[in-house]
């Protein structure tokens, strides 16, 4: 099973008990915003989580602005939408992905790998005349059980130790403003992590929908060289984009990249830290 999935695809399994679609959008700059979109509309049966309140933990001002949430916290509730482990999932947002991209991994790294991305997300189902409801849909409660995958993610100790001695290459997710530090918004201070490259995630898209695997294995190459895709650790501003790029080097068959949770809010709250500008 891919990990992307096309709306005519998506069309095909409305309706069937062991699928489960899931509305992830969101607006940085108004987190209301999802919910209230879900709410006026959304895909047949589809179910709303929230970055926020439900793909987040805890804030306490040094582990970033959206750190990972507690696993058995987030399997509560991914079961109480009717997720269970034979479920089939589909994510899908009105952003380019990222949001739906970062439930993609934070299921991945529940030990949950059946959960795809709608390709074009919310744009792409509109200009395909899909169809729209506005009910909420009766959920079935499952058990997800965690088998915590506890490899695919990086804290900020061995990334502070791959400083002093390399061990894997970061990959900032962030647009090249944002990570030379010009026209820093969200985070206190602008820069990046010494030694990160930049791919900025909206790379991965064309007209809204991810590029070709063998375009977007061509445009990672370039910046992969000599390395492979696991030799990669991928960080944004929060951890959210960053899931974005993952994605996309998952659907080019360039497997194995870790991700950053905390990234640069996390990184940029302890002034003791390096930067590069």
């Amino acid at each position: 099973m891919g990990v992307l999935i096309e709306v005519a695809q998506v069309q095909a399994l409305l309706g069937q008990a062991d699928v489960v679609l899931i509305d992830c959008r969101h607006e940085l700059a108004n987190p209301d915003a999802g919910r209230a979109a879900y709410l006026q509309s959304h895909l047949p049966g589809a179910h709303f989580v929230s970055l926020d309140d439900d793909l987040s933990g805890l804030k306490t001002g040094r582990n970033g602005r959206h750190p990972l949430p507690n696993p058995a916290t987030l399997a509560l509730k991914l079961g109480g939408l009717g997720i269970g482990p034979a479920t089939r999932v589909i994510a899908y947002d009105a952003s380019g992905g990222p949001f739906a991209a970062r439930l993609w991994w934070l299921l991945r790294w529940l030990g949950h790998d059946q959960v795809q991305v709608l390709n074009g997300g919310w744009a792409a189902w509109l200009a395909a005349g899909g169809e729209l409801e506005s009910r909420i849909a009766a959920i079935e409660p499952q058990h997800l059980q965690v088998q915590l995958q506890s490899q695919l993610a990086v804290g900020v100790d061995e990334v502070e130790a791959n400083l002093v001695q390399p061990q894997f290459q970061l990959v900032d997710a962030r647009s090249a403003e944002r990570f030379v530090g010009i026209g820093e918004t969200l985070d206190p201070v602008g820069g990046h992590i010494p030694g990160a490259a930049n791919r900025f995630f909206m790379d991965n898209l064309s007209d809204g929908r991810f590029k070709p695997a063998e375009q977007l294995q061509q445009e990672w190459g370039v910046l992969l060289g000599e390395l492979s895709s696991e030799q990669l650790v991928h960080q944004c501003g929060s951890g959210v984009t960053a899931c974005h790029n993952l994605l996309a080097l998952e659907s080019a068959g360039l497997t194995g990249g870790r991700l950053y949770p905390g990234s640069w809010s996390e990184w940029c709250s302890d002034p003791r830290r390096a930067l590069a500008v």
